[in-house]
């Protein structure tokens, strides 16, 4: 797995997209840095990591991160994730609450995909298993999910690069990560009961003009954990990218308010 750990201070752990990388967060990265120790691994098939472990389940993506953590021998961290990592941040707070000291839950779903929108992505994913690539048509309807309507207007070059990367997804990492990635998301479990067992400081945030996951997703997230909810004006589902200053104050007000544990000193493993 390949890890960003840049800064000193408390820890903060980020997990970033579906079809992302941790490169999704630079924006918080450089905010954050500062003041905290970022660690922003890439997810497995993305990125610069290796291969899903075959038989992976979002609750032990949750004990692979945990594990990272004790590899950097850090004990005490706030986790921060959007999309898939916001679902294994949650399962993590589950496992080790303890060790978290604050999860921040962005542009995601604890609840079970919806029949309708499950039986489309499911297609979409056979689809590029069959064709062993993504083929156009299938990134041309894919990437608007992750943008406003706003962006699209505003930074047609960044959903252009996006477009760029789905098409170049190779085929090894499709087969053996990124498909079965997407069958995890979307085959996911409803955890809303799960979570509202936490006692977890935590935040949801949810995008006005998210294509990917709506409002209501993230007002159930935040109610079920008696969370505040924030929701992001005129952004999208990489609101890391859209909303980059918004997003970051509305982080940084959360985390100094979050008990402190500071991260004990160690080199970083790797950059």
């Amino acid at each position: 797995m390949r890890v960003t750990d840049i800064g000193s201070g408390d820890a903060v752990l980020l997990g970033h997209s579906f079809l992302w990388d941790a490169e999704m967060w630079r924006p918080q990265i450089e905010t954050l840095a500062p003041c905290y120790r970022v660690i922003a691994p890439d997810l497995w098939g993305h990125g610069g990591s290796g291969a899903l472990p075959p038989g992976t389940t979002l609750r032990a993506l949750a004990e692979h991160h945990l594990e990272l953590m004790d590899r950097m021998n850090i004990d005490r961290f706030a986790v921060i994730g959007l999309s898939i990592g916001a679902m294994w941040a949650a399962e993590l707070a589950l496992i080790a609450p303890d060790r978290v000291a604050g999860v921040a839950l962005v542009n995601s779903a604890l609840t079970s995909e919806p029949p309708a929108t499950f039986a489309r992505y499911d297609a979409v994913l056979s689809t590029v298993e069959a064709a062993g690539c993504v083929p156009p048509p299938v990134a041309d309807a894919v990437a608007p999910l992750f943008f406003s309507s706003d962006q699209e207007q505003s930074s047609p070059q960044l959903v252009a690069d996006f477009h760029t990367r789905l098409i170049g997804w190779n085929r090894s990492r499709l087969m053996d990560s990124v498909v079965p990635l997407g069958r995890m998301i979307f085959g996911r479990e409803d955890r809303l009961d799960a979570v509202a067992t936490l006692r977890t400081p935590a935040l949801v945030i949810a995008s006005s003009q998210d294509r990917s996951r709506s409002i209501a997703e993230g007002e159930a997230m935040a109610n079920a954990m008696n969370a505040p909810f924030i929701a992001l004006p005129r952004a999208g589902h990489i609101a890391a990218l859209e909303k980059p200053d918004p997003l970051s104050g509305h982080l940084i007000q959360w985390l100094e308010c979050l008990p402190t544990g500071r991260a004990k000193a160690s080199p970083p493993l790797w950059s």
